[in-house]
């Protein structure tokens, strides 16, 4: 099938963009990379009068330490983030380039990957997606600019449920912000699908950086937003393997999810406990 017929529009500044998609007539979308939105204009999902295509603008595509955070352009495509082009800005956390590099290389396929961009990606809030699960284990801020200006959302309030975030009408995520996370930093992330390039059925992400009192462990994959293991994490901190028993893991994910099957429920233990390996390994 081919999409309704629509206006398309690529503005070149920040500024522009918003005005257009708070002046244009009838109903106005932004356009990320498209690699979600695309196959929904194919199929009529979406029916927009003017397409605001967000993919070209200076503004969301720079990363650099500002104000004891990295910061990240939206704009930024899931390849450039796996080809290391975020690394010069990350220099002082190699842990964490590495931890980006390796969750922009396990989002899809490659011809996805080279389309689809960091900010699309969030906003389109799918519960299964990579950069969901992986900013909320960073502890990442997101920020916003619309007809009111700027604003900045802590990520763990910025998806309220399965495709529905904070992003009001009008709004443009123009960039990703994370602590500066440091050397010692240590990582895993951990995903089951069916086949490479499918959606995850279960996932899981831990961050650890001691300097920092980091401990932060989150799975995903569920039919809302991403869900904390704190006390899990804490845990495992504290004790290492041994606090990785197969009944705490157990108990972190009833809480956290209790009306789950026992099929499911096994899924998520099997990445729970493989994520929390491969941090503890690295330590």
């Amino acid at each position: 099938m081919k999409p309704a017929p629509f206006t398309y529009l690529r503005p070149q500044s920040l500024a522009d963009a918003v005005h257009l998609l708070n002046t244009g007539e009838g109903i106005v979308k932004p356009l990320g990379g498209g690699q979600s939105l695309g196959p929904m204009l194919n199929l009529r999902l979406v029916r927009p009068d003017l397409l605001i295509d967000l993919s070209r603008m200076d503004e969301t595509h720079t990363a650099e330490v500002r104000n004891d955070a990295f910061c990240i352009g939206g704009s930024f495509t899931h390849a450039e983030i796996e080809d290391g082009t975020l690394d010069k800005a990350l220099e002082a956390s190699p842990a964490l380039a590495a931890m980006l590099r390796h969750v922009a290389g396990t989002i899809a396929h490659r011809a996805v990957r080279n389309r689809g961009t960091l900010a699309g990606s969030l906003c389109h809030a799918d519960p299964a997606a990579d950069w969901v699960l992986a900013m909320t284990a960073l502890d990442a801020r997101l920020h916003c600019t619309g007809p009111r200006g700027p604003r900045t959302i802590p990520m763990v309030e910025f998806m309220s449920g399965a495709f529905t975030t904070a992003i009001e009408e009008g709004e443009v995520l123009t960039e990703v912000s994370l602590p500066c996370y440091s050397p010692a930093m240590r990582w895993g992330y951990t995903k089951f699908c069916r086949k490479t390039g499918d959606f995850a059925k279960a996932s899981c992400a831990v961050v650890f950086d001691a300097p920092r009192g980091v401990a932060r462990a989150v799975i995903g994959a569920l039919d809302g937003p991403p869900a904390l293991l704190a006390g899990l994490a804490a845990e495992v901190a504290r004790r290492g393997l041994a606090g990785l028993s197969a009944q705490a893991i157990h108990d972190a994910i009833a809480s956290a999810v209790p009306e789950e099957d026992a099929a499911d429920r096994q899924l998520r233990a099997t990445v729970v406990k493989r994520c929390f390996e491969q941090v503890l390994r690295a330590s």
